[in-house]
């Protein structure tokens, strides 16, 4: 999808169950079509896809919470697992080839992309060259959380790999609530579901575009706030959301969701009874 001179993919690690003690397993889709026939799902898991996304413009390639990262790992047993590496080879780019790498939030399914354990047992950076950029209310937050082994229903931090980059000094950390990484991408802090927590507004030829992490993880969440159980301060959720739909609504902009089951991304408009609906771009 083109929003100007922004060149923007989804990519995919496929689709997962998600349990009530936060592990993650792979699942057939096809479950997604019976789910109404399936026992567990709902009940006592959760569907949702993992879908990272590229932006570049030619020049800069920046990735936007390279999610799970199974499969990177020297020995693991998710070799047939696609991760946000051999999705950037379907487009011909190599990790070296990635500039910046934004985190919405360090909860494992966002951030485990982050770094691999190479065949001497040391834990390196997925992504060698590129700078990570991510609040450091959400790192001081995130540190806090695992030193008090606190656990968040489905949102769990697991911060043992992430310690190798900020030892390497390869985060950034944005300090104020707006932060312009390049001209047309711009990271905002919303809160929320974490206190870091930011989404990415995408902007290039008069028209504009949102990765809403969290915030809005799929399009159901538009019209529904579903999210009480895993966000840290639900208030300051719905606030965030409500301000920055009606911004979306004025843009005309495209959203891209990152758990999405089905649809993926689209512009955001109102339908007749006043709810948020996509159309296909």
């Amino acid at each position: 999808m083109q929003i100007g001179d922004f060149a923007i993919e989804q990519l995919s690690e496929g689709f997962f169950e998600l349990f009530e003690d936060g592990t993650f397993q792979k699942m057939d889709p096809g479950r997604i079509r019976h789910a109404a026939d399936d026992p567990s799902l709902g009940r006592y898991s959760s569907a949702l896809g993992i879908d990272p996304l590229l932006i570049t413009n030619g020049e800069t390639n920046i990735v936007v919470d390279p999610g799970l990262g199974w499969g990177l790992d020297y020995n693991s047993r998710y070799r047939d697992t696609s991760n946000v590496v051999t999705n950037l080879n379907i487009f011909g780019l190599r990790p070296e080839d990635i500039h910046h790498v934004i985190l919405s939030h360090l909860h494992y399914d966002h951030a485990a992309g982050c770094t691999f354990v190479d065949q001497h047992i040391k834990t390196c950076a997925v992504f060698p060259y590129a700078k990570y950029h991510l609040h450091r209310l959400e790192w001081e937050h995130a540190l806090t959380e695992s030193e008090q082994g606190t656990n968040v229903k489905g949102a769990g931090y697991r911060l043992d790999e992430l310690y190798r980059l900020a030892a390497e000094e390869r985060f950034t950390f944005m300090e104020n609530d707006i932060f312009e990484l390049i001209p047309g991408i711009t990271l905002m802090k919303t809160g929320g579901h974490t206190p870091g927590h930011l989404i990415v507004k995408i902007e290039s030829s008069e028209k504009a575009g949102y990765y809403m992490g969290d915030l809005i993880p799929t399009e159901y969440h538009l019209n529904h706030y579903s999210m009480k159980m895993v966000d840290l301060d639900p208030l300051q959720s719905k606030k965030a959301k409500t301000i920055l739909l009606r911004q979306a609504l004025k843009e005309k902009a495209v959203m891209f969701f990152y758990h999405s089951l089905y649809k993926k991304s689209g512009q955001i408009s109102l339908d007749k009874k006043k709810r948020y609906v996509l159309k296909d771009v």
